[in-house]
């Protein structure tokens, strides 16, 4: 029997998240214009499965039933994400008014459901139109963003309270850029640091036009991870903390304490001082997306070759499907003793606990309140062919460990006002497509049926009784 879940505070907020390139498809209807996604699925070889984003879950006309899905599930708030280029397709221009106008239908029916809207600017599908003029790499970019965050409050603002610029910019710049493994699918490596500089400036921007239009509530979804040091030596002390710094403070100092970590400046574009102002303006909130920890350590050597045989390169590193160069200054290495994720994440709940505490300790009263802003896992548990029902039991158990790993840290000091699972439905999971499935909700690819999981049932009840 599992333990009843604690009592958290009044006012706790539970939610669900999705983005709109995963679930939406209609990528060209009323006039949406395409995305640096659309470019990056059309070429050969980018999707492990060699699938696109058309249809996905096709939310784009399927929003009310998935709107009624979340009032099944009690939830407080629905994190979703506003297509750019659905409302401005070029990136900058004439509004499309249709595209702006689906926005506002979602809006209203999560309202009239009785679920928060907390919609994200930008979650990765920049517009292809300012990729093309050099995406995030281009201060431009940065600027657009604001004007086009301006356009959507403009018409949402009276109806949504909670507000978040960005998602991810750790991903879009190392992913993105730097390795080459997501759109627009550049490797960089260290020179994708200017589109690091450019989101954060994006987001300071968009905080700045949010709050003219009349947005209430504004943070930003950052991921972190504990960054735990593989071995002992000295090179591996420096390769985890050169690790830490890139995915975590790299995007944290700044808008948490107005500088870049020591050594950093230099490799950033433009006046960094004076963007530091702006994207550190305070914030309401702060929210954090949690997976697993990483472990980390110094490049392994090559293994030393056989007589007559020629000497072998240094071999790279992968997680969860992401192929580390074996260039770079730290290696990335499993770690053991950890149940899996289909897609390879260690299980780690008590890693959300400490990342927690690291961020309280790290920036004391600096720290806005927070948000878990994503959290969740990735099984491919499907229907039972006889009964129908997906019985998702190690989601539950990744969902109960990570709540009650987040009840410890409030417990201990951390200021925690909402939790929302990644994802409501299972979607396009990115260059996996759809070969992997983090959603309550499953979802027959073929039919685009939606069978609530065990695990959507399990969150129900959680919201019912965790107070």
């Amino acid at each position: 029997m599992t333990a009843p879940v604690p009592e958290f505070p009044a006012g706790f907020l539970w939610g669900v998240s999705a983005s709109a390139f995963q679930i939406e498809g209609s990528l060209t209807a009323d006039g949406r214009g395409p995305s640096s996604w659309d470019a990056f699925t059309g070429e050969q070889g980018r999707v492990k499965d060699g699938s696109r984003a058309d249809v996905a879950t096709d939310h784009y006309r399927r929003y009310r039933e998935d709107v009624a899905l979340m009032a099944e599930l009690g939830v407080g708030a629905y994190r979703f994400s506003i297509s750019w280029s659905r409302v401005l397709p070029d990136g900058r221009g004439p509004v499309n008014g249709r595209g702006l106008d689906f926005y506002d239908r979602l809006v209203d029916e999560l309202c009239a459901a009785g679920i928060t809207p907390a919609p994200t600017l930008f979650h990765w599908d920049t517009p292809l139109a300012l990729e093309q003029e050099g995406g995030w790499l281009n201060r431009d970019t940065a600027e657009r963003f604001a004007a086009y965050a301006s356009v959507v409050a403009e018409r949402l603002a009276d109806r949504v309270p909670l507000w978040i610029t960005v998602n991810e910019p750790a991903e879009v710049t190392l992913l993105g850029y730097g390795l080459g493994e997501h759109a627009p699918g550049r490797r960089l490596v260290f020179d994708a640091l200017p589109a690091a500089h450019h989101q954060l400036l994006a987001h300071g921007l968009g905080v700045q036009a949010l709050r003219a239009a009349g947005a209430r509530s504004i943070g930003i979804a950052a991921s972190h991870s504990p960054v735990w040091t593989a071995g002992d030596s000295d090179e591996d002390r420096a390769a985890s903390e050169l690790y830490d710094t890139l995915t975590n403070r790299l995007f944290a100092d700044p808008i948490l304490t107005g500088s870049y970590p020591a050594g950093l400046d230099s490799l950033l574009p433009g006046p960094v001082a004076e963007d530091l102002k702006t994207i550190s303006a305070p914030l309401d909130w702060y929210g954090v997306n949690y997976y697993n920890p990483m472990l980390v350590g110094a490049p392994r050597p090559a293994a030393a070759p056989s007589a007559g045989e020629e000497p072998a390169a240094p071999a790279g590193s992968s997680f969860g499907g992401i192929e580390i160069p074996p260039d770079l200054p730290f290696d990335i290495r499993q770690i053991e003793g950890r149940e899996l994720t289909d897609f390879g994440w260690p299980v780690v709940p008590d890693g959300l606990r400490e990342l927690l505490a690291t961020l309280r300790e790290r920036y004391g009263d600096r720290l806005p309140p927070l948000y878990i802003t994503e959290n969740g896992c990735s099984y491919g548990d499907g229907p039972d062919p006889e009964t129908g029902r997906i019985d998702d039991a190690r989601r539950i158990a990744y969902h109960d460990g990570h709540v009650r790993a987040l009840h410890r840290a409030m417990e201990e000091g951390a200021d925690v006002r909402g939790y929302f699972i990644w994802s409501i439905l299972d979607n396009f999971e990115w260059a996996e497509g759809y070969r992997q499935r983090f959603g309550l909700v499953h979802v027959d690819y073929e039919t685009l049926a939606r069978t609530p999981k065990r695990s959507f049932a399990w969150y129900r009840d959680l919201i019912k009784n965790a107070g």
